[in-house]
């Protein structure tokens, strides 16, 4: 008995389910997302780019017939010849395709992990709206409650001849404000719910992440490693077009066969050529000055995004310090003004203080306890900016 006990709880321990983390999320919503179908896309791109940098000729090859046949007294002369060509790679021209397409190739992983730390952001930002707007229905919910309760107290004493009919009126509008609110809050909330259910498609919210280990330094910050692979993108680029000064020369290999004519034997023969563009590097020069001037805005991109993350990064902190300082307050000032509430409370139902200083200090305690869940909603969302701010990918 006892082992079948056991092996029902842990049985029950298997099925009990997971809850989501926001690397899941990610994924459900990388998987729908637009940026997915384009990396996808790039991906193909890279593959065709390694496919060319790998082949043996620098263009396809061409093949190439002709025939001539005399006229007149000798018009049975004819002459054909068949010609096979093949572009060949200059000296640094298929190493310099191949580093280039090893370039394109990280620049194309680098993009996609910064789209998808853009996403994590997007998500960070609605999943924190969802738990700040959370916080606010519970708390509605928990003051409604509570006011119900105050209104039953009042009407019951107004029956009974303690209060005035007007305290019960004030008590079922304070009442009826409260529920007036938590259906605005219910609403606000169900469309928040619903953009994250467009996005990820998933009904479940992830827990509200925790504090990161800050990295010592920013350089496997995604964006950055998207800036340093443009940087070296484009001075690929620009390498593999002065490779490409000039057209590739070629190697032909033809077969020739003579008819003279008037009973005379034919004749075939075997040709081999050889055919050298000259004078081409004139018109590589627009590409060549468009490859540069790529080169010189990624660089200055790239420095300029090394300043702007550091300048995010130290921002992130300071809201964090500040968020965890202004939580910490407003929940000691919640507390406070709760057990005030509470103390008003016991002193009205002893007939001790008045209907409106009751419900004033209910208010004021529900405004600073929805004050506090709310700082912890930023708590929470000054975390995931952080992580954010750090480049880590959930």
């Amino acid at each position: 008995m006892l082992a079948a006990a056991g092996g029902s709880s842990a049985q029950g321990a298997k099925t009990a389910p997971t809850p989501l983390t926001l690397g899941q999320a990610l994924q459900a919503a990388w998987t729908r997302s637009l940026d997915s179908t384009e990396a996808q896309g790039r991906q193909r791109r890279v593959e065709a780019d390694r496919q060319l940098a790998g082949s043996w000729l620098a263009a396809p090859p061409s093949l190439g017939i002709s025939q001539r046949q005399g006229r007149g007294a000798i018009g049975d002369q004819r002459e054909t010849e068949l010609e096979l060509a093949a572009p060949l790679w200059r000296p640094g021209q298929r190493q310099a395709n191949n580093l280039s397409a090893q370039a394109e190739a990280e620049w194309s992983a680098a993009s996609e992990q910064a789209a998808r730390l853009r996403l994590a952001g997007q998500l960070r930002e609605i999943a924190g709206k969802l738990q700040l707007l959370a916080g606010d229905v519970r708390q509605a919910e928990l003051q409604q409650q509570l006011l119900a309760q105050v209104a039953a107290d009042v009407d019951r004493r107004v029956k009974a001849g303690d209060l005035a009919p007007a305290d019960g009126l004030a008590a079922r509008a304070e009442t009826l404000a409260a529920a007036s609110q938590l259906r605005e809050l219910q609403q606000a909330l169900a469309t928040q719910h619903a953009a994250w259910q467009l996005m990820t498609g998933l009904q479940e919210l992830p827990p509200a992440e925790g504090s990161a280990n800050a990295p010592a330094v920013l350089d496997s910050h995604p964006d950055l490693q998207l800036a340093d692979a443009a940087v070296k993108r484009s001075s690929q680029r620009l390498a593999q077009l002065r490779s490409q000064r000039n057209a590739p020369p070629e190697v032909g290999v033809g077969l020739r066969q003579e008819r003279p004519g008037q009973g005379q034997p034919g004749q075939n023969s075997v040709t081999l050529s050889l055919r050298i563009p000259i004078g081409s590097e004139t018109h590589s020069g627009p590409q060549e000055a468009a490859a540069l001037a790529e080169q010189d805005l990624a660089l200055a991109q790239r420095q300029r995004l090394q300043l702007q993350l550091h300048a995010e990064l130290s921002l992130a902190r300071e809201a964090l310090s500040a968020a965890q300082s202004q939580a910490a307050a407003e929940a000691e000032r919640a507390s406070l003004l709760r057990q005030r509430a509470d103390w008003l409370d016991k002193a009205f139902k002893a007939g001790e203080t008045a209907l409106p200083e009751l419900l004033r200090a209910l208010a004021a305690a529900a405004q600073a306890e929805a004050s506090a869940a709310r700082q912890q909603a930023a708590l929470a969302v000054a975390h995931g900016r952080l992580q954010q701010a750090l480049g880590l990918i959930p």
